[in-house]
């Protein structure tokens, strides 16, 4: 097995299970705090590795599994149609 299948046989396990609720907020918090302790830190080497685990799980709390982006298609009315009234 080759590093790509293995990354694909991963992706894919993880797009068939079931998400927990607030999953996405808690890796959403997660990334924000490595994001937050890259930049406090003396390292070179810390920042670059904090800098990008944060970054990578910020982006996977908006778009993985039960992600903030389905929150905003939910929102918007997409999936389950439910419409959110917004007045100015």
């Amino acid at each position: 097995m080759t590093i790509g299948s293995k990354i694909e046989t991963l992706k894919k396990m993880d797009a068939q299970r079931r998400g927990i609720p607030g999953e996405h907020l808690a890796v959403l918090g997660a990334g924000l705090l490595l994001l937050l302790k890259a930049g406090s830190s003396r390292s070179l080497m810390r920042r670059v590795l904090a800098g990008a685990a944060g970054g990578a799980l910020v982006g996977r709390a908006a778009s993985g599994t039960g992600g903030l982006a389905r929150v905003a298609r939910m929102m918007q009315g997409g999936r389950y149609g439910v419409r959110v009234h917004r007045s100015i």
